[in-house]
């Protein structure tokens, strides 16, 4: 516990869980890319103070996996078109953002993070 000058007590723990309700946490789901990517593709979002979900291949039940997300990512040269109509599909229902990069690099994703997220 600490104190400041009227004697009323602070504690840490409650002081970081209210700035953490404070800022407001935008959800990305990135369709695209590569494997090799998807630690950089997360630590970039963080960065935008980001959510993000990454796929990169097609799991089986894809379009259930998506949820609800504030912006959708597609990297179209690296993702099929099946992806890419599933993704959209949901997108279209959920009433997300649609960003889409040719380029699946990591300077890509941040001009695209700096349009949406600020």
């Amino acid at each position: 516990m600490t104190t400041e000058e009227n004697d009323v007590i602070i504690y840490p723990w409650l002081a970081k869980a209210n700035t953490r309700k404070e800022m407001l946490i935008m959800s990305v789901v990135i369709v695209g890319g590569h494997d090799r990517m998807v630690r950089q593709y997360m630590d970039i979002c963080k960065k935008y103070n980001c959510k993000a979900k990454v796929f990169t291949q097609m799991p089986a039940s894809f379009k259930n996996q998506i949820g609800k997300a504030d912006l959708l990512v597609l990297f179209t040269s690296t993702v099929s078109h099946t992806m890419v109509s599933g993704a959209l599909s949901e997108a279209k229902m959920g009433n997300m953002e649609i960003a889409r990069s040719h380029s699946s690099s990591s300077s890509a994703l941040k001009k695209i993070l700096e349009q949406y997220c600020h």
